[in-house]
């Protein structure tokens, strides 16, 4: 005889007394479930490019030594989520418009891996911070240093050896909200004094830097941390 359960209890049970046997669930069809999980992937990495990481390459010389031809490096974007760019960063930076000529043609493929950061992009420029909204930037004092708010810096650590701090004169009131950037390998970097006649006279806008370079990912060989040199650390720095 059917037994049941105590009232109150719809379900209906089995001969000894158990769960009768539930209807088998359906399976989710494994084409279906590979372009959900791929979706899902793709919206991952693209939140990632968007707020965390995103990868470039070095189009030229202009950062040497830091950083060569074609080596891919990564920008990272916390850093900046509540505090400033900060002097002696090394950024990347969109195109703030007369820079670059076009940025070369992609291939459907390269595109796509653009658009969710695993393909270095082009139409972007990576150089070193060296004045802030606000900061008086100027080359060369008598000792041929280039100098921020009447500070000389000691650039022997990143500018290229044979450099000179500047191969032409300038001084600058960098506009608030804006930076003033230059290159490393100083004889070979169009940088903020060669666009001076652009508006906001070579300076960028803090709204085109992408992100602050962590580290130079390849080739293998060539990885390394990317750090800030001690000489943007003086106190004397900071605008009066």
């Amino acid at each position: 005889m059917r037994r049941s359960r105590p009232s109150g209890d719809p379900s209906p049970v089995g001969p000894d007394g158990g769960p009768a046997a539930t209807r088998k669930r359906r399976h989710v069809p494994a084409s279906v479930e590979a372009v959900v999980l791929l979706v899902l992937a793709l919206l991952l990495a693209l939140g990632i490019k968007t707020f965390l990481v995103q990868m470039f390459f070095v189009p030229s010389e202009s950062m040497e030594p830091l950083f060569i031809k074609n080596d891919r490096i990564m920008v990272e974007k916390w850093s900046y989520w509540s505090s400033p760019v900060r002097r002696g960063d090394v950024v990347v930076f969109e195109d703030p418009g007369g820079w670059l000529g076009p940025p070369p043609p992609l291939n459907p493929v390269q595109k796509g891996l653009s658009t969710i950061g695993l393909y270095p992009t082009g139409g972007h420029l990576v150089k070193r911070v060296i004045g802030v909204g606000g900061d008086r930037v100027a080359c060369c004092d008598p000792d041929g240093r280039l100098t921020v708010n009447g500070v000389p810096l000691v650039e022997d650590s990143y500018v290229k050896k044979g450099s000179k701090p500047s191969d032409r004169d300038f001084s600058v009131t960098v506009p608030k909200g804006r930076l003033w950037v230059m290159g490393d390998n100083r004889s070979n970097s169009e940088d903020s004094r060669y666009h001076r006649q652009l508006p906001g006279g070579g300076t960028v806008p803090e709204s085109a830097v992408v992100g602050k370079v962590w580290a130079i990912v390849w080739p293998i060989s060539r990885w390394d941390h990317i750090e800030t040199p001690r000489t943007f650390d003086q106190k004397a720095l900071a605008q009066e």
